[in-house]
């Protein structure tokens, strides 16, 4: 009996092995694990390719904005690198445009001018803001969602090991140890993708906001040249 004893003791795991954990799991637990840790997987590429890409916006933008400034016709400069490329391109061309068409036929009305002007701009530099937000939602969505999806799982599982006590006649913890904590993996799995998703949802609302403010001091400071040029 001591014997046996000794040979269970040593062919028991000493730790948790998420992939045991995972292969002897229920089914429905099984797909909720999946569906967690794929979206872990888009969450994180999401992470690595929004904060390239907004690293490299900015140093494009201040490029930009310095060239932009340099420049002596920003009409000139606006149909030359104006070309969509780079959101304060956009918002320049914006401005630009509805400075030919508001002064095409003379200026009558300034201050009509100026507002059309400022909306044209504030508009532009809204939808580019919206544009580089929209792949946040995803994060944001993550973040709320994927515990109460684990969650789920673990109450799924819970249940099963209960189910399992009943069909066993035994409530011994070696019956129902098992079955918890593969539902408990499922718990962690969706704490593993959602607080990535929270920090970086956090974060990058805040780099937005940042470049969304940037963009309207670059079109403010637009505003203000053609404002002069109708004074002239």
């Amino acid at each position: 009996m001591t014997i046996d004893l000794l040979a269970a003791a040593v062919a028991a795991p000493s730790r948790l092995d998420p992939v045991t954990l995972f292969m002897d799991a229920d089914i429905v637990v099984k797909l909720v694990m999946i569906g967690l840790l794929l979206a872990s997987v888009w969450v994180w590429t999401i992470i690595v390719s929004f904060s390239l890409r907004m690293g490299s916006l900015g140093r494009r933008t201040a490029q930009y904005e310095k060239e932009f400034w340099d420049a002596e016709d920003f009409d000139a400069f606006a149909r030359q690198r104006g070309n969509g490329e780079l959101p304060p391109g956009r918002v320049a061309r914006a401005g630009v445009a509805e400075w030919r068409q508001s002064t095409k036929a003379g200026v009558t009305d300034r201050e009509g001018t100026r507002q059309r002007l400022a909306g044209a701009m504030s508009s532009q530099v809204a939808a580019e803001a919206d544009e580089l937000a929209e792949r946040l939602n995803f994060l944001a969505t993550v973040g709320s969602v994927a515990p109460f999806v684990g969650l789920f799982g673990t109450v799924w599982g819970i249940m099963n090991s209960f189910f399992q006590i009943g069909q066993q006649e035994s409530s011994s913890l070696a019956v129902v140890a098992p079955g918890i904590s593969e539902a408990l993996f499922a718990t962690a799995i969706g704490l593993f993708a959602a607080i990535p998703a929270v920090i970086a949802y956090n974060r990058f609302s805040h780099s937005v906001n940042r470049y969304e403010s940037r963009l309207q001091r670059f079109a403010d400071r637009l505003h203000a040249s053609f404002s002069r040029q109708l004074e002239a």
